[in-house]
């Protein structure tokens, strides 16, 4: 019996027939894998126990209130006070610029959920002219 294709140019030649259009239809992974929710970029204020505000370019936004509402994934926001960090309370309760993937109640001005926390720079803020001083 006679192989189909008889070297291996033939056979590579075969294979690329088959995957080629295979290949081009998928979609990528990195194409797949889209952030979740929105980035916020801006002062995150924690002025006392429990309360947390983040003030962007939008405006102020809700992310908990002492005793009340708390978004989801507030109990894992990292600790900032590390660096590019401000005191401004007592203890480690004050300001940093940070940037949160986020989903959002815009209505009631609210953070709803907190994939993602990055902290930045303070010079990264203060720069920002949209931003109101913290």
């Amino acid at each position: 019996m006679t192989p189909l294709f008889p070297n291996r140019l033939g056979r590579a030649i075969a294979m690329l027939a088959v995957l080629l259009p295979l290949a081009a239809g998928a979609p990528s992974q990195a194409a797949a894998k889209k952030p979740v929710g929105e980035l916020r970029c801006g002062w995150l204020q924690n002025p006392s126990p429990g309360n947390w505000w983040l003030f962007d370019n939008a405006g102020e936004w809700t992310v908990g209130m002492q005793g009340g509402y708390q978004a989801r994934g507030l109990d894992n926001v990292p600790d900032l006070t590390e660096r590019n960090w401000v005191v401004t309370n007592g203890g480690s309760y004050g300001y940093g610029c940070v940037c949160l993937r986020v989903e959002t109640d815009a209505k009631a001005r609210r953070i709803t959920r907190i994939h993602s926390v990055t902290q930045k720079p303070l010079k990264v803020c203060r720069a920002d002219r949209k931003l109101p001083k913290p």
